[in-house]
């Protein structure tokens, strides 16, 4: 039976069937779990939060024996979501079928115990690296048109992508990365929303401000659906013309969000200041140093990873741990907050997923997984002898474990290399299937 109580009556071993409240305010990525972590009750009681509902049939029921409430109406504050309808789908959500609340329909665990394998995360992101990719056409195609932006359209989008990057931090922002040059303008939008995340987690920011991070990388460049076609998707070089145009889009992007409805300040900020820099060069207002806030800052370093790491009209992306070598050099020179970039480094690995390294023992591999403890000792597949010049059977070796004597001598570029089969080699073919990149 399900019950709505003040968060004051809330204690361990309740099963919390629905937070009331606005969704950035909630302090867990999902409802529908039991109660057990006395961290969890605190940050709840916490949050500002002031009724919940809780389902007695699953765990306890309010230490004073109280009436039922009735199930609320369709215009009441707070509405459990089993008790309206069933849970929207990201491609419902986007078309602006549903009501303004995250999908739920499958995030069931607390957040405290979730954590997936890397083959197993990267099941669940492959299918909703698709739904991503319905999600955000739909959105930028409204905006091209002219139709006001509901943000409130996005939420089940990134509650979906923040849920499966705080399962696996890896298997998301991998895959986002294989977006193809066609699909360049509406995957970027998802991949920085879950480089987002992942760093907003590796800094320690709570999961409220980790979805408000995400949000705001997933909106960051809706400013481009008002850029001319022809310079948008432009296979060269843009004149000094177009290059002025295109740079307009964070103030155009600023425009349509500022009356959109769901947007907050930290998305509004994103959208208007990640080509900011700390030394001052960047645009629109040239800010310097803490001039430009936090999310900013992070969703400068995001952008600009998807962007130089992926297929675009006019250039291949780069090697993984060759972009982030090159980000390194580019902090030096002021386009990056130095601090942070170490913290964007540790999310994503020296060697992030992807990345082709040399070995020691002269074998070529690549990164298929992080090891958090050892970012110089991820699990590596080696696929290639350099002395034979022959492809070997592929072996995984952990080089965080004492028995593995290998260990990574450098980084390699498959610019020279061109194998055709990496990406296959550390997502696997079934993923790559999923989201079209093989046949």
């Amino acid at each position: 039976m399900l019950k709505k109580i003040t968060i004051g009556d809330v204690r361990l071993g309740m099963h919390l069937h629905e937070l009331c409240g606005t969704w950035l305010d909630h302090p867990f990525w999902t409802t529908k779990f039991v109660l057990r972590d006395p961290a969890q009750l605190a940050k709840l009681k916490a949050s500002g939060v002031a009724e919940c509902w809780i389902d007695t049939s699953k765990g306890l029921d309010v230490a004073v024996v109280a009436a039922a409430l009735p199930a609320p109406a369709a215009s009441s504050a707070c509405e459990p979501a089993a008790m309206v309808q069933p849970a929207p789908s990201v491609a419902q959500a986007a078309a602006g079928k549903v009501a303004d609340r995250p999908s739920t329909s499958t995030l069931r665990a607390p957040p405290a115990q979730r954590s997936t394998s890397m083959d197993e995360e990267l099941k669940h992101a492959a299918v909703l690296f698709q739904q991503s990719r319905q999600a955000v056409q739909s959105l930028l195609g409204e905006a091209r048109m002219g139709r006001a932006v509901d943000a409130n359209q996005c939420l089940p989008l990134v509650s979906d992508i923040a849920e499966s990057v705080w399962r696996n931090s890896g298997a998301l922002v991998s895959l986002a990365r294989l977006k193809t040059h066609d699909d360049y303008s509406y995957m970027h939008s998802v991949a920085v929303c879950a480089l987002m995340v992942s760093l907003a987690k590796q800094i320690g920011q709570d999961e409220a401000q980790a979805r408000e991070a995400g949000l705001a990388g997933l909106l960051h460049d809706i400013g481009k659906a008002k850029m001319p076609l022809e310079v948008l998707n432009k296979p060269g070089k843009l004149t000094d013309l177009e290059y002025n145009v295109m740079k307009s889009h964070p103030e155009r992007g600023h425009q349509l969000l500022s009356g959109a409805e769901g947007v907050g300040a930290v998305a509004l900020d994103v959208c208007l200041h990640h080509h900011e820099r700390p030394d001052g060069k960047g645009y629109p207002h040239g800010l310097v140093g803490d001039a430009i806030s936090l999310p900013a800052r992070m969703g400068a370093l995001c952008d600009v990873y998807d962007a130089i790491t992926s297929n675009r009209p006019y250039k291949a992306g780069w090697d993984p741990a060759e972009s982030v070598s090159l980000m390194a050099e580019w902090t030096k020179a002021g386009q990056f907050d130095p601090v942070l970039f170490q913290a964007f480094v540790k999310s994503l690995g020296i060697y992030p997923n992807g990345s082709l390294v040399r070995m020691t023992s002269g074998r070529l591999g690549v990164v298929i997984e992080q090891n958090p403890k050892a970012l110089v000792a991820p699990r590596v597949k080696v696929f290639f002898s350099t002395r034979s010049q022959m492809p070997i059977p592929p072996e995984v070796l952990d080089l965080s474990q004492s028995s593995c004597s290998d260990r990574i001598a450098g980084r390699e570029s498959n610019s020279v290399w061109k194998f055709p089969h990496l990406d296959e080699l550390w997502a696997g073919a079934d993923t790559l299937r999923k989201i079209g990149r093989m046949a």
